[in-house]
């Protein structure tokens, strides 16, 4: 049965709440980040980002759009990609996520004026979309391959998901979507247009929207998007149907293939498919996919896509650093699998995945001041910057400066709407009371399936610091449960509380049962910096360390090291573990000397042993930190003597 009548949480504030699953989201409206990096990060999302993105959708045209659409104008002044419509609609789900989050006059209003310039472009048979369809402009729906015009409905229906759950379920936002819905479904329903788009992200709006509306038909109509994908629907390419995943059932997939975005909205969408239909063979499938390619397909940083000219996973093992592609929105769509299936399933190693890629790809992307990004995620930048100008498009993805807008922008608003949101991924709730997965100072009022509250405060110094204190600020008055997450970085943890109770735990959820109101459960996880070593199959990074810190990595960035020494040059004593002073992390290091030029290579028998480097102590700086200070050269991954 689709949407099961009482289906928990249609209104829940939050980006995904299926109607079943092992647990529960928890909303905006229940969970409030209060301090750490991830308030700060909200914050100059808010000041800063969200109108900076506004801004550049405005001056490069790509708002302007809707406006030459609804006047009828001609088709040669749309300015921008034919997907650029997605990114309007990915900054309104920011906008909504904010405003669902925290109130503010200026940012309605310049949400209202933005959607009614969406809406008047709207079609009368629900259509909406700027490049096709127009006098001038191809028919329709005639290039399901690359006219991404299903994947930018998609977006819209996210938007609208978000606009309803912040209480506004009437807004015109919430309309528009509604018959775009309802055109798509009569257009490629079961007797409709059996296609299928070049990009998927449709299947994931449609379940979301029809969650947020109670209307089973759009996820019905996702259902269908989903059986037909694989079977050749769409045209062969360079690339290969692989691509866009059209080369293989989704049920038959043994792990996430093609361009990395596309695979993990894709996947999204299956399991929000398979939730709601109780297919428990297809979530099975997913969540096997999703194993091999966190096993296989996935860097240290949780990146994902090692092929530049297609924005693709490679295969097994297949993670070269300087050549990791590992787009920012590739992570994005990887937390919105991970999150998915946490709730189906319950497993912590979901958790420590949306941590992953949290810390080290989404929030490595924008600059300290929210007005520039990363659009790849490189783990070894050989060669330094050039400067890159405030005021200009960036034409390539693969810099290694922040850039403040791409001709492919999809970044900016996927990482604004991320971190509007961020805090529905802290916590969730199940029939024995309360789960934390992610950790920052935070306050928590949940409401459990029974009805009871649960107050909490959580006080901490995390990611820097590993200690944890929950302060229960009010308990159920029946039994109930404390859940929290032991994270697989930290090989053992202590729990403690404040009744005398105290105990060594392995990584994975650790069970408080019944902490009455007043307690304080303090978890102590093991956060020193430590080395890192690569499974021996990564060719490319065999032989090499890299150091962690909590859920950080970090990396070596050659502003850190004397004039004239590069970071290609460093080799690490990795038999002097990496330790930390004053907040700064260090390892025991040398330079290698100058090469003599010569043929590189010699035999075994005949290389000339080489001297040992004088070894000193040099400073690392967290990843997502990386390229804050200027033109730099880093590596994440080290060689070790």
């Amino acid at each position: 049965m689709l949407f099961p009548t009482g289906h928990r949480g249609a209104a829940t504030p939050a980006p995904v709440v299926p109607s079943t699953g092992r647990l529960q989201p928890l909303g905006l409206d229940q969970v409030r980040i209060t301090g750490g990096p991830w308030a700060r990060r909200q914050e100059v999302n808010a000041a800063a980002t969200l109108a900076h993105i506004e801004h550049w959708l405005e001056r490069e045209g790509w708002l302007g759009n809707f406006d030459l659409a609804a006047a009828g104008g001609p088709a040669a002044g749309r300015r921008g990609r034919e997907f650029s419509d997605s990114e309007v609609y990915k900054l309104l789900e920011a906008m909504a996520w904010e405003l669902g989050r925290r109130p503010d006059a200026d940012l309605e209003h310049r949400f209202g004026a933005m959607v009614r310039r969406v809406a008047a472009a709207q079609e009368p048979d629900g259509y909406l979309g700027t490049r096709f369809g127009r006098p001038g402009q191809e028919p329709r729906y005639t290039d399901l391959e690359w006219g991404h015009e299903l994947y930018c409905q998609g977006h819209l229906y996210q938007a609208a998901a978000a606009r309803a759950r912040t209480g506004r379920p009437g807004d015109l936002l919430v309309e528009v979507a509604r018959r775009s819905a309802d055109h798509v479904c009569a257009t490629f329903g079961p007797d409709g247009n059996q296609g299928i788009c070049g990009h998927a992200e449709v299947e994931v709006g449609l379940a979301e929207l029809g969650r947020a509306l109670g209307e089973p038909r759009y996820l019905a109509q996702a259902a269908l998007f989903l059986d037909r994908r694989g079977h050749g629907v769409l045209a062969d390419i360079e690339f290969g149907r692989s691509y866009y995943q059209d080369d293989v059932p989704v049920r038959d997939a043994e792990v996430f293939h093609g361009h990395a975005v596309r695979a993990n909205y894709l996947a999204a969408g299956a399991v929000d498919v398979a939730v709601e239909t109780g297919d428990e063979k297809l979530l099975d499938a997913v969540a096997g996919q999703w194993a091999r390619t966190q096993a296989r397909r996935t860097y240290l940083t949780g990146g994902q896509g090692s092929h530049h000219q297609d924005e693709a996973f490679g295969d097994d093992w297949v993670l070269p650093p300087d050549r990791a592609y590992s787009e920012t929105c590739a992570s994005v769509g990887s937390v919105m699998v991970s999150w998915r299936l946490l709730l189906a399933r319950g497993g912590a190693q979901y958790a420590d995945a949306i941590e992953r890629a949290l810390t080290n790809v989404v929030a490595t992307s924008p600059a300290h001041d929210g007005r520039s990004f990363f659009y790849a995620n490189t783990l070894h930048q050989r060669v330094p910057a050039e400067h890159v100008a405030t005021d200009e498009v960036s034409k390539r993805a693969e810099a290694s400066l922040r850039a403040p807008w791409f001709e492919v922008a999809c970044c900016p608003p996927n990482v604004a709407r991320t971190f509007a949101s961020v805090a529905a991924y802290v916590a969730t709730v199940d029939d024995g009371g309360v789960q934390l997965h992610q950790y920052a100072p935070a306050e928590i009022r949940a409401t459990l399936p029974s009805g009871e509250q649960v107050a909490l405060d959580v006080v901490t110094g995390y990611p820097d610091d590993g200690r944890v204190e929950v302060h229960v600020v009010d308990a159920p008055s029946g039994d109930w449960t404390l859940t929290l997450r032991v994270p697989s970085w930290s090989p053992s943890a202590r729990v403690r509380v404040d009744d005398g109770s105290d105990r060594v735990v392995g990584p994975g959820f650790v069970e408080v049962p019944g902490p009455r109101s007043g307690a304080v459960v303090t978890l102590d996880l093991d956060a020193a910096p430590r080395f890192v070593v690569p499974d021996p199959h990564i060719d490319a990074v065999r032989g090499c360390v890299a150091v962690q810190r909590g859920p950080q990595v970090l990396c070596l960035e050659s502003v850190d090291l004397d004039e004239g020494d590069g970071v290609d040059d460093v080799v690490v004593d990795a038999s002097v573990p990496p330790w930390e002073v004053d907040g700064t992390v260090y390892v025991r290091a040398g330079i290698l000397g100058a090469s003599d030029g010569g043929w590189p290579y010699a035999a075994t028998d005949d290389a000339a042993p080489r001297p040992r480097p004088e070894l000193r102590d040099v400073p690392l700086v967290a990843y997502h930190d990386w390229a804050n200070r200027g033109p730099a050269t880093m590596r994440v991954w080290l060689p070790a003597l």
